[in-house]
């Protein structure tokens, strides 16, 4: 019972070791969203802009705004990969 112990505490020691090297891979999987999302965001912004250019204004505003929510999401992600690596 003893040995046991032993074994599962230097488990969850190694573990903790692992998690700083985990953090930065999720938070490099979670950066590719944002990412994408900016692209597909101003492709749609050049697109109608080709489209329509009346409404470049318009768009471009509508850009931005949702260009402000997607890099929020990556800012998310990058606290989180601080908190989960500082453990």
């Amino acid at each position: 019972m003893h040995v046991s112990n032993i074994v599962l505490a230097q488990a969850a020691e190694q573990a903790v070791n692992i998690n700083p090297g985990l953090a930065a891979i999720g938070y490099g999987l979670g950066a590719i969203g944002p990412g994408i999302g900016v692209g597909l965001i101003f492709a749609a912004v050049i697109n109608g802009t080709a489209r329509q250019p009346e409404a470049q204004g318009k768009l471009q505003g509508i850009g931005f705004s949702t260009f402000v929510l997607t890099e929020v999401l990556a800012l998310i992600g990058i606290v989180i990969y601080f908190i989960a690596s500082a453990g």
